[in-house]
């Protein structure tokens, strides 16, 4: 199961790529291991290019390596307070997302002004605290920004984007998306003030989108 897992989340690092979410070796996606006090997640300072399986590396939920030969990315205590505070998540991820992380420069939450953003994120993308890299910090403001919140996406001021997912999968949805209703609020904002969506119909598109939007099995 760590295998597969360590497949997946090597595969959703080229996502990042794919989607111009991350410059260099910046950024990285993690997920939990079913079943096990473990995580997996991208080794510091690694190449998306040179990025194997093999290469992915394993932690418990302190941050600690349990497997792998090398170091664990600079945002795994963050990664891990997550896991051990919303045990509902099972996929983090980290991006510099340039609109998104322009928004976090500005220390300003993304406004609900468009419905891709009621369906995918429930209102807002909150603003989440300065905090530095190397300990709990950053998993402290984003488990106190989100908890409670319909977002899985939160901007970090200064700093940038983490969104979490009950998959890594997910997650890595969730800053794709970030990213593109950052741009479009961005360029809305050039041509005159957003018009704001009522909480009302919000909550219906959120739950349209959530509940009845794509495919459902009918067994």
């Amino acid at each position: 199961m760590i295998d597969e897992l360590r497949r997946e989340v090597c595969r959703l690092h080229a996502e990042l790529v794919r989607y111009n979410l991350v410059v260099w070796t910046a950024g990285n996606v993690s997920g939990r291991v079913p079943g096990e006090d473990l995580f997996v997640i991208k080794p510091s300072g690694v190449s998306y290019d040179d990025l194997t399986p093999e290469s992915i590396v394993v932690c418990d939920l302190d941050g600690n390596l349990v497997e792998g030969d090398l170091s664990p990315s600079s945002d795994t205590a963050a990664h891990a307070y997550v896991y051990r505070h919303m045990p509902e998540v099972n996929g983090v991820v980290h991006t510099h997302s340039t609109y998104a992380s322009a928004w976090a420069a500005r220390g300003e939450a993304i406004p609900c002004v468009l419905t891709a953003m009621a369906d995918e994120f429930g209102g807002e993308i909150p603003l989440g605290p300065f905090a530095l890299i190397g300990n709990d910090d950053i998993g402290k403001g984003i488990v106190a920004t989100l908890s409670g919140h319909r977002s899985p996406a939160v901007l970090m001021q200064n700093h940038g984007v983490f969104t979490i997912g009950d998959s890594p999968k997910a997650a890595v949805k969730a800053a794709v998306m970030c990213e593109d209703v950052a741009r479009t609020v961005h360029v809305s904002r050039q041509l005159g003030e957003p018009l704001p969506i009522a909480q009302g119909d919000i909550d219906r598109l959120y739950d349209r989108y959530q509940n009845v939007y794509g495919q459902r099995s009918h067994l």
